[in-house]
Parts: structure tokens; sequence; C-alpha cells
């Protein structure tokens, strides 16, 4: 398991990862200092039951991801596998009693805001993490129009806010616009570049 001491303020950004990418690292790299996040945990999952198929073997998704990020401030782990939790909401509650006196924060991709109301107990999970939304090409109407935005949305921060996120109390969310990659795992999969290891240029820390 990572380590983590009270007080730290930590971002999870949870995943298949099949596989990771530029895009994955973009992202973190924005969310660390718009949402003034100390750390970002990579949550590789076994699997999203979102999905019917199956993704590439754990071991192979993890040694990918950590061969594309090479960031002092960001950590790839295989935390759901070890706790033996499936949904997202189970996996923040046993965090937080493992680790009492961390804040931590959920990030997603806007396009994932956008289904949010179809998670497994999602309004759990917005009642106990802040959650942190960066913007995707093509998804930011649909996510600032979905359910949760809609029932939530006297407790977003806007602007400068957003670099409050780690601290703020939930239920409490950010949404900021980023110039982000088309590139996506679904592509990466679709050209057939994902059958093997692939080689990657680790990515220099900010």
């Amino acid at each position: 398991m990572p380590y983590a001491r009270a007080g730290q303020v930590i971002g999870l950004l949870g995943g298949s990862f099949d596989p990771a990418h530029q895009g994955h690292v973009h992202i973190t790299k924005a969310a660390l200092v718009r949402f003034g996040l100390d750390r970002v945990w990579w949550l590789v999952s076994p699997g999203n039951p979102l999905k019917t198929r199956g993704p590439a073997p754990l071991d192979h998704r993890i040694a990918h991801a950590r061969a594309l990020i090479d960031h002092p401030r960001v950590t790839v782990t295989d935390v759901e596998a070890r706790l033996g939790t499936r949904y997202t909401a189970t996996t923040i509650a046993k965090l937080q009693q493992l680790y009492p006196g961390v804040r931590f924060v959920w990030l997603m991709g806007a396009d994932n805001l956008a289904q949010f109301h179809l998670w497994q107990d999602w309004q759990k999970i917005i009642s106990r993490v802040p959650v942190g939304v960066l913007a995707r090409p093509g998804d930011r109407i649909a996510a600032r129009l979905s359910l949760a935005a809609r029932l939530y949305r006297g407790h977003r921060l806007t602007g400068r806010e957003a670099a409050l996120l780690g601290r703020a109390d939930p239920p409490a969310w950010a949404f900021v616009n980023l110039p982000m990659s088309q590139i996506s795992s679904t592509a990466i999969r679709s050209a057939g570049n994902w059958n093997r290891p692939l080689v990657v240029t680790p990515s220099a820390p900010n």
C-alpha cells in the first residue's frame, strides 16, 4: 500500500488504464496544480464493472503505467486488488479507514461525470470526498448537463476556488477546462497497439 501521512491531500485517479497513455499523464499533472493536491495515486483496477470486456492482465497494465509516468508526486498502485474492492465507493471508504487524517479527492474526466449517476453508490462517493473533474474534448457540455452536475450545482467550486478543493468538505466538486489530446485507451486498443508491452518514454516531472 502507498504511503501517506495525516494532513496530506491525495488525488485518486481510478481506471483500467488499458493502457495508460499521455492523456492520463496530462490530466494528472494538471490536477496536482489546479486542485492543490500533494500527490496523485493511480488506482489501476482489476476490472471496470461498467465494461463487459476484460482488460489486459493487471501486472502488465501496472508495469506499463509505471514506465509511462516517472514523477515524484505520482504513485501507480494496485490498491483495489489488494483491498479486494470492485466499486469506487467501497474503495474510498476503506482508504479513509486505513489512512485517518488524509484528505482524498476523487479525480475523473468530464466523460465520467456525464455517466456518474450510473456508478454504484455514486452519491456516497460525492458525500465522502471532493470530486475534481477535468474536461476532455467533446465531453464538456454533456458533463455540465449531467444529473450529478445539476443535483450538486450548489456545491461546485468555480474559478480560483478549485485550488481549495482538497481542503473543502464534501459534497464539493470543481470542473476545470484543459487543452487536451484526443488520445484514448480505446483508440490505442483499436489500432492494435496493446497486444504486447509498449515501448514508452517516461514523462518528465513538472
